[in-house]
């Protein structure tokens, strides 16, 4: 737990979620087995209230099932074989909005329980 708050939770501080997924050999889940694939270190944000220590309840369940990551095309470098988000939405800017995966988004943690709800993950 910060003490810093994200924009629109004033006064509770933030959670700041680290993932570290080290380089590996892709198994038989993946899209190409045998082959090397990339690491990745990732860093989210949840405001520090009641709802977001749910939801960070729910990525941790989401993440040992094996959901939060796959290994593909990275969207933003165009490289083959990387570790990338699967289809979670994480918060990983403190600021600058939904367009830029910021706060503010006043509606976040509520699609994100709803998402993972959609994957069984309650």
């Amino acid at each position: 737990r910060w003490e810093r708050d994200l924009p629109d939770h004033e006064g509770c501080g933030r959670i700041v979620i680290t993932y570290e997924i080290p380089a590996g050999i892709q198994s038989h889940k993946h899209p190409n087995p045998g082959m090397p694939y990339t690491g990745a270190s990732r860093t989210a944000y949840l405001p520090d209230t009641q709802k977001g220590k749910k939801a960070l309840k729910l990525l941790k369940k989401a993440f040992d099932a094996g959901l939060t990551f796959t290994v593909g095309q990275s969207l933003s470098t165009g490289k083959d074989n990387c570790v990338t988000w699967n289809d979670i939405h994480h918060k990983t800017n403190i600021h600058g909005g939904v367009h830029n995966y910021g706060y503010p988004d006043p509606d976040y943690l509520e699609r994100l329980i709803a998402d993972l709800s959609a994957r069984n993950i309650t």
